[in-house]
């Protein structure tokens, strides 16, 4: 039930369909409970397996068991979403379902739909029969975007609106705000449209790039088997993007590029990739807690949409100016072995997966932001430093990362209802303070830091490096090698 502490922030007329029963739709059931306004007997999840609809049927709720499929979404999901009057809700937190396809039907049939990432049907993430160019999140995002193109506004559907991507564009348009401020440059804060105005101001701050830097340091009651991958969220997500190649934008500063990175054959790309997998491949980046620390370069979507959101362009069209930006996630400890020993078998993944959830872990925080830097206060980092203790104490059902992912999603479904007519969009593209709003009582501390660390600091020193010595921001100085 509501309260101040609480509140209904919007009522859902139609029905309501969950597509994923894992980590983030059991933390996500209780927000939609909480927030919104909605008819439960019009409400279902979906999910191919069972043994936790005891927590959906407990509440009154339909669960329904059933794999999502190329082959079947339309018969199965057409009847779900139209069952009375009213503007339905689908919320998609699985894996294995294509997003765009759903996404087009909700629009089809005027729902309002929201995802955490650009999901494909099974078997996208491991086919090698078309090249790693085309296992790469600029592939999947483009489809959306050429989506969005040829059928301009509509019904409303957020795409890609977790906590990464998602809530860290958010952040990366509060912490400039605040850059720009602290820099003494005098502005006007552009609206949520006007994606040339935020794009200048980064400009202006002198802004190099962008690192999503995270760092999770939940820890469990008893150490890890072998044979096992641990994870603080989905195993099967972690293990299809950390295969992926690993996947950057490419900012206008960069004067050197990897052997192995490529450039995408469209040449409209914003991003480039390299020719190995992005949880084998690491960077240096910085966190508050921790300081200096290593971070896979995982392959996400707000890389790509960041880098492309920010980016200037001349009179002529050409790229004036582009931040680099990727991902430096480390992830808990567990998650580090669990990959390890993944590597060390050849990437085949181990029999057992398993998401460990509030009961097993004991303490730690998930520490995720924004590192903006490359500027003349060298590098500030926003972001969230949630606890699994106050975790707990805000919401059942979740641990601090699933807390940050269905607090954005929470988020995205409270804009869109607000915003029902706004057609395909990202989150880098809608109102950053409303979501804000909304999802802060659920972040913990969420707080910026200036920090005077650049990647050429925390060098051991004894083997020559091959380093760019006259600007510590070059990703050749980032990249592990």
């Amino acid at each position: 039930m509501a309260n101040a502490r609480w509140p209904v922030h919007g009522k859902i007329t139609g029905p309501v369909v969950m597509i994923g029963f894992g980590s983030i739709g059991h933390g996500m059931l209780p927000l939609i409970e909480r927030h919104f306004t909605f008819d439960k007997s019009r409400m279902v999840v979906i999910d191919p397996r069972d043994e936790d609809s005891a927590l959906v049927e407990e509440r009154g709720i339909a669960f329904l068991q059933e794999a999502v499929t190329r082959e079947n979404y339309r018969d199965l999901l057409t009847p779900l979403l139209t069952n009375g009057a009213g503007q339905g809700f689908c919320v998609n937190l699985s894996v294995d379902t294509s997003s765009l396809d759903l996404m087009k039907l909700c629009r089809e049939l005027g729902v309002l739909y929201v995802d955490t990432v650009v999901e494909p049907w099974l078997g996208f993430y491991f086919d090698n029969k078309g090249g790693n160019e085309s296992r790469t999140n600029y592939a999947l995002r483009s489809t959306v975007r050429e989506e969005k193109r040829r059928n301009p506004g509509g019904t409303t559907a957020v795409s890609c609106c977790g906590a990464n991507p998602g809530m860290v564009s958010w952040f990366v348009k509060k912490a400039l705000i605040d850059l720009a401020g602290d820099l003494g440059l005098r502005f006007d804060e552009p609206d949520q449209h006007d994606r040339e105005g935020w794009a200048r101001l980064m400009q202006a701050a002198g802004v190099k790039g962008v690192h999503v830097a995270e760092r999770d340091t939940q820890r469990t009651k008893k150490p890890k088997p072998m044979d096992a991958f641990w994870n603080t969220w989905s195993v099967e997500g972690f293990i299809a993007e950390g295969l992926q190649p690993s996947e950057l934008g490419w900012g206008t500063h960069e004067k050197w590029m990897p052997a192995n990175a490529r450039k995408f054959s469209d040449g409209r790309s914003p991003a480039i990739y390299l020719d190995q997998p992005g949880a084998n491949t690491r960077v240096r980046t910085w966190c508050p807690t921790p300081g200096a620390q290593y971070g896979f370069l995982v392959t996400h979507n707000e890389s790509v949409s960041i880098a492309d959101y920010f980016t200037v362009r001349g009179a002529d069209g050409g790229v004036e100016y582009r931040p680099t930006c990727h991902y430096a996630y480390h992830p808990s400890n567990d998650a580090v072995l669990s990959l390890h020993e993944m590597f060390g078998a050849a990437g085949k993944a181990q029999p057992v997966q398993h998401v460990l959830d509030e009961n097993e872990l004991v303490d730690g925080i998930d520490e995720l932001g924004v590192l903006l830097y490359g500027h003349a206060r060298n590098a500030y980092w926003y972001g969230s430093q949630l606890s699994l203790e106050e975790t707990r104490d805000l919401a059942p059902h979740q641990n601090a990362t699933g807390l940050q992912v269905t607090s954005a999603v929470l988020a995205g479904m409270v804009w869109a209802i607000e915003n029902p007519e706004a057609g395909i969009v990202e989150t880098d593209e809608i109102d950053y303070r409303r979501c804000l709003e909304v999802q802060l009582p659920y972040l913990g501390p969420v707080k910026g830091y200036y920090t005077d660390w650049t990647p050429l600091e925390d060098r051991p020193g004894f083997f020559e490096e091959d380093i760019d010595a006259s600007d510590p921001w070059q990703f050749r100085n980032v990249l592990v090698r």
